[in-house]
């Protein structure tokens, strides 16, 4: 078998599943050294970030940007809270856990692991001098500003934007699938959905390799900020979390389009809410052109992962469940053990993804190559 992976990537796969339980890494395995520092880049070469937003997104990009040593976080705004609250909400994460380092607020900054991060609390982004900060890329994470018109963050030597959130005009990129597709050219850039990030990678490989007449996507997400605790008069919305699975519209499968525009219209799917804080799975069942064993999308998907897709998309066999992928870094990890396949053209595959870290990781090397 010839595995097929688009930019030109082919790799024989000709027997690569012999002795293959000492090739892949599990989530067990990668769990023991996701938080662990990574190599410093010389601080004066690295991107300058300024992260807008310090929520959820916003923190746990700042975290994983410390984690990996390969952007330099020099200001953060955010005009909800206060600089002592951010110093608290950095340092004790109940899903994440307490970062391990130094943090203090200090003469108005946000001292991380010794370095002083400029803070700002100006609601509107054009009143704030980022070139004093030395800031050249934003990571837009507040939520709110998802269109192009972010392009009020271009001001004060800033140069390129980020957008944490799908968006409605902007360009939608997704690391490993379409990040080489928007070069410096583009000013402001969709990291898409968590979900999306899922999907799309997956999507790829399969597409790639056997072929999707017709697929249809399902997330059983853990419960986010639009999700009420109590009842509200806001539809499905305000329906309470803790007592319910919550059934909802989600945009992925058209944002799969806009990101591989082969896929563009083959996809449809939805969104079930459930009780848990953090992480999410992915059922993706498809129709394929091409026939295919379930072992053969085993082999394909092991192989990608392992490759072009390694640090972006995982594999695993073990059994697991949500917990063992708290601080996962992987955008998406295929769970093949429990894949199904009901016939050589009509497949179940499942994936797992820390909607929170994960989504936030891979922020991180997006913004050190803009």
């Amino acid at each position: 078998m010839v595995l097929r992976i688009r930019k030109h990537h082919i790799v024989d796969t000709h027997g690569a599943i012999k002795n293959c339980n000492a090739l892949w890494s599990s989530p067990f395995t990668r769990q023991t050294h996701l938080l662990v520092q990574g190599q410093q880049c010389p601080q004066d070469t690295m991107v300058k970030v300024r992260v807008n937003g310090f929520g959820r997104i916003g923190c746990l990009v700042t975290r994983a940007a410390f984690n990996s040593g390969k952007v330099d976080i020099v200001a953060i705004s955010d005009h909800l809270i206060d600089l002592n609250y951010m110093v608290f909400v950095f340092c004790y994460d109940f899903t994440h856990g307490k970062f391990h380092g130094t943090v203090k607020a200090e003469n108005g900054t946000h001292v991380i692991n010794g370095k002083p991060i400029s803070i700002f609390q100006e609601r509107y982004s054009t009143n704030i001098k980022w070139a004093d900060a030395g800031a050249k890329c934003a990571v837009e994470s507040t939520g709110v500003s998802t269109t192009m018109k972010t392009g009020a963050h271009l001001t004060g030597g800033m140069k390129r934007v980020i957008l944490s959130a799908p968006s409605a005009d902007a360009p939608m990129s997704v690391m490993g699938v379409n990040r080489e597709k928007y070069g410096n050219s583009f000013k402001i850039v969709s990291n898409a959905s968590c979900t999306t990030n899922c999907l799309a990678p997956l999507a790829e490989v399969i597409y790639d390799n056997f072929s999707i007449v017709r697929g249809f996507m399902t997330t059983v997400h853990a419960i986010t900020a639009t999700q009420k605790s109590w009842m509200a008069p806001l539809g499905s919305c305000g329906i309470m979390a803790a007592q319910n699975v919550i059934p909802a519209y989600t945009g992925t499968a058209q944002a799969v389009g806009k990101v591989i525009p082969d896929l563009n219209g083959k996809f449809t799917g939805m969104a079930f809410f459930v009780l848990t804080h953090n992480v999410s799975v992915m059922d993706l069942t498809c129709c394929l052109e091409k026939a295919a064993k379930h072992d053969d999308i085993k082999e394909v998907t092991k192989q990608v992962s392992e490759g072009p897709l390694k640090g972006i998309l995982g594999y695993t066999e073990d059994q697991i469940v949500c917990c063992n992928f708290i601080r996962d870094t992987y955008s998406s990890t295929c769970d093949v053990g429990v894949g199904i396949a009901f016939n050589d053209h009509f497949v179940r595959l499942i994936s797992w993804y820390d909607n929170e870290f994960g989504y936030s990781n891979i922020m991180v090397p997006r913004a050190s190559k803009e």
